[in-house]
């Protein structure tokens, strides 16, 4: 659990960050020191040796060779030097600070430094690290009474320098080191944890607290930032968040409340309506008949059989009002059987061709082949295109082209068949477009409002959906979805039937 929190993530990171970032930093150090040291040392040594050479010279060229062994034996005490020899090319010690080894030879080391050609070496002896330095003493014109006509080497001083107190200093430095890059990276990574803990966890878990109880639907909460940091900005932004929401929430509250309403007064509308439409078509069909046997009396050439018809065209008006109202307030339960959308097409365009006013309308049709049949009430869907074709060509008053359209789409894993119908009239405007599938709103003089909430209706019956789209000066297109697969497969009679 501890590995999965993102601030301990952030922290172990940190920490890991910090040993390494110090730690190299402190080898660094360390490998500087040694070198420094190391460097400090031998310029001792070589000092040193410089001296000790200048004596000797000074001796020999007097032909004092016993003052050669005491200023050996006198720089050989100094606790810092292991040896100081002056031995033959071949390696036989000549002189030494050690007056036994003198015949005996050198050591190994000392003559591999010497036949190498190297100045100085640092080598281990008796657990102990020594630095070697080697110097080839050549004769000059001085000593040539003594060892011959000729520059030649005629001893190799030797110094062997203990590296005991370099090692221990270095040691200690580097303890040092250590110590001081371990309480570095305790106290830096204790300040970071502290730190993240009390000004990131602590927050976090603040907001996340608060969150849940958002999800768990109290809008009620809020918190309080107490700094001006990035925090305190994100708990501000939370607190707006939520106070949007609970905007929200109330306006969906008002908006819910305000559907619930306009549903219950639908309701009772249509109850209402279902009555009084019953009511009227009784009277209404007896009125009708009363009027047309009374017009049967009258002539031929009776003007006043023209006032007849007139009140009969009205009254075959409240009649399908009536009729309408009926069918909204309680719509008639479908029949489902499969059927051909195409077919269903071309035979309502055949009743709408012999309306009046598809006289000057040029109708174009747009079917695609072998579309799958649906399964609907055939009579109710034809009354949808019925309804949404005579509106289109009511609204190309001058004339206009028709435009069928049928396809098929997926979605959402289901097939569903398309009907889109096109008029070339001036469109709707955007502000009754929204209005259109609202009961009992019209624009026509002689409407009720009630044919497109209707078509919606029988849709939604049957899973299918309308929309439209329009243009103001191009024309509106209505979009008529339907499912294929609600329905049973289609057995062998059912299919003849169909293609029948």
């Amino acid at each position: 659990m501890f590995f999965k929190s993102l601030i301990s993530s952030v922290i172990i990171l940190n920490i890991l960050l910090l040993t390494v970032g110090i730690g190299t930093f402190t080898l660094f150090h360390i490998r500087r020191e040694q070198i420094h040291l190391i460097g400090a040392t031998k310029e001792s040594a070589e000092l040193l040796l410089a001296t000790v050479e200048r004596a000797i010279f000074n001796s020999m060229r007097v032909g004092n060779s016993e003052d050669v062994q005491a200023i050996l034996e006198m720089v050989g005490r100094s606790h810092s030097l292991t040896n100081v020899r002056i031995f033959h090319p071949d390696g036989t010690i000549l002189k030494s600070a050690r007056p036994h080894e003198i015949g005996g030879p050198v050591d190994s080391f000392d003559l591999a430094l010497f036949q190498n050609q190297r100045a100085e070496g640092i080598f281990r002896v008796n657990g102990e690290e020594v630095l070697g330095i080697v110097k080839p003493i050549v004769s000059d014109e001085r000593c040539f009474l003594c060892h011959g006509i000729g520059r030649k080497v005629i001893g190799v001083l030797n110094l062997n320098f203990s590296l005991a107190d370099t090692t221990r200093r270095l040691r200690d430095s580097s303890q040092f080191f250590m110590i001081s890059t371990v309480f570095i990276i305790v106290l830096l990574s204790v300040g970071v944890s502290f730190i993240l803990l009390r000004f990131l966890r602590s927050p976090i878990s603040t907001i996340a607290a608060r969150m849940a109880e958002v999800e768990a639907g109290d809008l009620s909460v809020r918190m309080n930032p107490r700094n001006d940091d990035e925090m305190g900005s994100l708990m501000r932004s939370f607190n707006s968040m939520v106070d949007n929401l609970e905007k929200a929430k109330q306006e969906l509250e008002r908006y819910h409340y305000r559907q619930m309403e306009r549903a219950d007064r639908l309701a009772s509308v249509g109850e209402m309506s279902t009555g009084i439409a019953h009511e009227i078509k009784n009277p209404l069909a007896g009125i009708s008949g009363a009027i047309s046997v009374l017009a049967n009396d009258f002539p031929e050439s009776d003007p006043r059989r023209t006032i007849v018809h007139q009140v009969l065209e009205q009254i075959a008006r409240l009649d399908k009002t009536a009729t309408d109202l009926l069918h909204f307030g309680r719509p008639g339960k479908p029949e489902f059987s499969f059927a051909d959308i195409n077919a269903m097409v071309k035979k309502t365009l055949f009743f709408v061709s012999q309306h009046p006013e598809a006289r000057n309308i040029h109708r174009v049709q747009e079917l695609t082949r072998d579309l799958s049949s649906v399964w609907v009430d055939e009579k109710q869907i034809q009354q949808v295109l019925f309804n949404v074709i005579i509106n289109a060509i009511q609204a190309m008053k001058g004339g206009g082209t028709l435009t069928i359209r049928t396809d098929s789409v997926q979605k959402e894993g289901k097939e569903f068949v398309r009907v889109f119908i096109t008029d070339t009239a001036q469109g709707i405007p955007p502000e009754e477009l929204e209005k259109i599938f609202i009961p009992f709103h019209t624009t026509k003089t002689q409407g009720t409002g009630l044919g497109l909430p209707i078509c919606r209706q029988l849709l939604e019956q049957h899973g299918g959906s309308i929309s439209v789209k329009s243009s103001v000066g191009e024309g509106t297109t209505f979009a008529i979805e339907l499912p294929v697969d609600n329905g049973p497969a289609p057995g062998p009679e059912e299919g003849s039937h169909v293609q029948a």
